[in-house]
């Protein structure tokens, strides 16, 4: 074999071992994550995959319906505010589609119309009607997709740190999410996004709890060791693009087709997304707004009896 072929394949090959030890540590670190934090809940199937659930509570009781944030997991309501609410309502807490222990088949069912769709179809199946939806970050984007899709069928809203309009500026946190294509999201996720997030799991969720702390058991009791998966990676990833293109549409709908009642709880030092443009907004819609003082974007960790008060008080205005 001539020389130079031989030096021209040394990089390729070593680049191949590097990206197998990369692929090896991932299922690693997904066995791992699926060990700290096992599947809780029930599988609902829907067309284009299955929504994971947990229900708790009074069945007899309104429904109230729990959808989380961007590179989240149910856990992030079952940590602290579930409990809360169980002696109330009748509690669902859901992953969206691609999320946590939910499925769906392809990366074009991340688009806020597919997951409020698919949400919705799993909540028929469970017979649950006029539930008021709760929507925390991302979920809040999707709380109000469903509240479009199906006008009227949901008793009303409470949205907790939402986004509700295009955010003009790239959100540090999540500047490696931005990856345009589908195949380079998967050759990503199965190789090297779990070992980065292992070693930047500290810096990135400072800034996302900031100025609170995240509190040590986030990983287990939070289900944040989920993320850890190739399959966090490539849901977050479809989800935050997605997210991108949906929200400038879904925004200009709002004027004649936002029917459902509710409001809007926002930590007033909310370091992802802006009260004043996310939140306040909403106001223009019939939406109720508050801010909570010194709190920052993970209510529902950091203070789940504030969002407990809030939902009940959203259901209570319904």
């Amino acid at each position: 074999m001539p020389i130079l072929l031989i030096l021209l394949l040394i990089p390729v090959a070593i680049l191949a071992l590097l990206l197998l030890g990369a692929a090896l540590w991932t299922a690693s670190l997904a066995r791992m994550a699926e060990r700290l934090v096992p599947r809780p809940g029930q599988m609902q199937k829907v067309r284009g995959g299955a929504i994971h659930y947990v229900e708790s509570g009074n069945s007899d009781a309104p429904a109230v319906v729990l959808i989380h944030g961007l590179s989240a997991q149910l856990q992030h309501y079952t940590y602290g505010i579930v409990p809360l609410l169980e002696q109330q309502f009748r509690v669902i807490a859901l992953d969206r589609p691609g999320c946590g222990y939910s499925e769906r088949d392809h990366d074009t069912l991340a688009a806020l119309p597919e997951q409020a769709k698919m949400i919705w179809e799993a909540l028929d199946a469970l017979g649950v009607e006029t539930p008021l939806l709760v929507g925390h970050s991302l979920g809040g984007a999707v709380a109000l997709a469903m509240a479009l899709e199906r006008p009227g069928a949901a008793s009303g809203l409470a949205l907790i740190s939402p986004l509700t309009h295009r955010q003009p500026e790239e959100m540090d946190a999540f500047r490696g999410l931005d990856v345009p294509s589908a195949a380079l999201r998967r050759l990503i996720g199965y190789t090297i996004a779990a070992p980065l997030a292992q070693r930047t799991a500290t810096t990135v969720l400072t800034e996302v709890f900031r100025p609170e702390a995240w509190p040590d058991d986030f990983l287990a009791r939070g289900g944040g060791a989920l993320g850890l998966r190739p399959k966090g990676f490539i849901s977050a990833s479809a989800d935050y693009m997605a997210a991108n293109d949906g929200i400038l549409a879904q925004e200009g709908r709002y004027a004649d087709e936002l029917k459902t009642p509710g409001g809007v709880l926002f930590g007033a030092e909310d370091n992802l997304l802006p009260p004043d443009t996310q939140g306040r907004p909403m106001m223009r819609y019939g939406l109720h707004y508050e801010a909570a003082p010194g709190r920052g974007h993970m209510l529902p960790i950091t203070a789940p009896g504030l969002c407990a008060d809030f939902i009940q008080r959203m259901a209570a205005r319904e």
